[in-house]
């Protein structure tokens, strides 16, 4: 998926997201769902992500991934400025791709960067876009042996896709994901700003 170059670096992220910890307590939930293909649990949680002990959260980041405002700003913000430090040294990350790091200050061990993409009127790949920044980060919480991860709603904000069309994308790559790496993920929580987000996702996993 990735050329040569990138291997080092995810084998040093794979080294990194193996130090020790356990998930906690993550936040008030609205809704949960299992299935026979995984023991994994889908989540619905109005709170703050960053509030969550859990072993990954995911950042609806921007290309640079040098922060920004909404969800990417209040991550790096609770992080500290070492996020920012670390972050500086990745040199950026393609839309519908992701990368790892510390969480530094944050209750979770790591967090997974992913640059959804800027809604265009559905005309120029956004749904498949959006839907690779959910599969990448499963895949590298996979590779890393994250087992509880929390996913904001990604591109929702000042990139302006649409609530309802996102949440589709989000829980159907996720159930996909979750298909093909049975019994590997515990908790996949998806973390709503406000009760209309909870709401939308709610109504998707029932």
């Amino acid at each position: 998926m990735h050329g040569g170059g990138n291997h080092a670096k995810r084998r040093d992220e794979r080294r990194s997201a193996r130090s020790a910890g356990a998930p906690g307590n993550t936040g008030s939930h609205v809704s949960t769902e299992s299935g026979p293909l995984s023991r994994a649990v889908l989540q619905i949680a109005q709170t703050n992500i960053v509030t969550l002990q859990v072993d990954a959260i995911v950042n609806a980041a921007n290309n640079t991934l040098l922060g920004g405002g909404g969800v990417d700003g209040a991550i790096h913000r609770a992080a500290g400025p070492a996020l920012l430090a670390f972050c500086r040294t990745l040199g950026g990350c393609a839309t519908g791709d992701a990368k790892i790091t510390p969480g530094f200050q944050l209750p979770a061990r790591h967090v997974i960067h992913a640059v959804g993409p800027v809604w265009r009127g559905g005309t120029a790949g956004e749904r498949e876009l959006l839907a690779r920044c959910y599969q990448r980060s499963l895949d590298i919480a996979y590779e890393c042996d994250l087992r509880s991860i929390a996913f904001p709603a990604i591109s929702t904000g000042v990139y302006g896709y649409p609530a309802a069309s996102a949440a589709d994308v989000a829980v159907r790559t996720v159930r996909d994901v979750l298909g093909t790496m049975s019994q590997h993920f515990t908790n996949v929580i998806f973390v709503c700003f406000d009760a209309a987000t909870a709401a939308i996702y709610n109504a998707r996993i029932r």
